[in-house]
């Protein structure tokens, strides 16, 4: 019998090989500062399709320049981004994989230092200004922790940030992405304004996200799925709960998405919890009770454990993300643990004898 995991899943018109997907990380690899991928990412995405992932989702690819987490993030707010994400989608689709691309505005977390082991003690924080950083925008003028404090934005500028969304999942379909995820996690700016903790005076604060999906909906053809990434819980004080977000999934699928990616987090600076295995499954299993379908995402790296969520009902779709950077053929290894043997790229046959 072939394995939970290992089942055809459909969303939309698009039909996932299984149940696997690769889930979005920040690569800060656009040296050029432009948001222009190069032959890195064709090489880094093509390698999880290669590996038997169904799904690929993107970095957080920022849908205006001051959306950006870092000045080397990647970008989809400008056309002269297409021909090079192209190239990404279609190595993508050589391998037999899918992919879908997770359009972000940081808010008030971006401009700052890519933080990465080759960059010197000093880069802490935001960028400054005379070395590459912008103003950020937030929905308040408070600052995450150490960051420079952000420009307040008001509720005249929501149009301006629907319409960048918009406008970039039209790009995404003409780049040749099988799908979009709209960030709304993590504390970038559709989540910030959608919390109570950071937009304490909105009177409506699902209002944009929510318009942004119907725009994202409006720009995609009928058969392509959106995806929106929430944290399910804010791990806050007086945040939103998975509880109050099993209820925003619902509207959310009435506006037109396809399937909840369940994080948590992101939101204040300081926030604890323990991460462990599956530690976000609980999220996700609520939305699903809902209906709703759901990927689940959280140092999940076993392949029983992901059997279990997928055949116990608790989620669609699993993420993996460190585990798929170890090793990108998870998905064969998982195949073969799980079904007795693995489907095979031909010319990878050597490692399965």
């Amino acid at each position: 019998m072939t394995p939970a995991l290992f089942a055809p899943l459909a969303l939309r018109d698009l039909t996932l090989r299984n149940r696997i997907g690769v889930s979005p990380m920040c690569m800060y690899a656009c040296h050029d500062e432009t948001g222009t991928v190069t032959d890195w990412h064709v090489v880094h995405y093509g390698q999880f399709a290669l590996g038997g992932a169904g799904l690929v989702i993107t970095e957080a690819t920022a849908v205006s320049p001051e959306g950006r987490v870092t000045p080397q993030d990647a970008g989809l707010w400008d056309d002269a981004h297409v021909d090079a994400w192209r190239r990404v989608t279609d190595a993508v689709h050589r391998a037999g994989g899918r992919i879908a691309v997770q359009l972000a505005h940081a808010g008030r977390k971006g401009g700052k230092y890519a933080g990465l082991p080759d960059e010197p003690a000093e880069h802490r924080g935001s960028v400054p200004l005379d070395r590459g950083g912008w103003a950020t925008r937030g929905v308040t003028g408070e600052a995450f922790g150490h960051y420079a404090p952000p420009v307040p934005m008001g509720p005249e500028e929501v149009p301006g940030l629907v319409a960048a969304f918009a406008h970039a999942a039209r790009r995404a379909v003409a780049a040749g992405f099988d799908a979009v995820e709209i960030h709304a996690a993590h504390g970038y700016l559709l989540h910030e304004l959608l919390s109570p903790v950071t937009n304490p005076e909105g009177s409506d604060r699902e209002a944009p996200l929510r318009e942004v999906v119907r725009a994202v909906r409006a720009e995609a053809p009928a058969g392509f799925p959106v995806i929106v990434r929430l944290s399910v819980d804010d791990v806050a004080e007086g945040g939103l709960t998975a509880e109050d977000s099993a209820g925003l999934a619902r509207r959310l699928v009435s506006d037109g998405a396809d399937l909840i990616d369940c994080s948590s987090g992101g939101l204040v600076w300081g926030a604890e919890y323990a991460p462990a295995p599956g530690y976000q499954v609980p999220g996700a299993a609520r939305v699903r009770r809902e209906g709703v379908p759901v990927a689940a995402v959280g140092l999940i790296a076993d392949p029983d454990h992901a059997e279990a969520l997928v055949a116990g009902g608790e989620a669609d779709l699993v993420l993996l993300g460190r585990e798929m950077l170890r090793d990108p053929h998870w998905a064969r290894r998982a195949e073969s643990a799980l079904a007795g043997a693995a489907t095979i790229e031909p010319r990878y046959h050597r490692a399965y004898l």
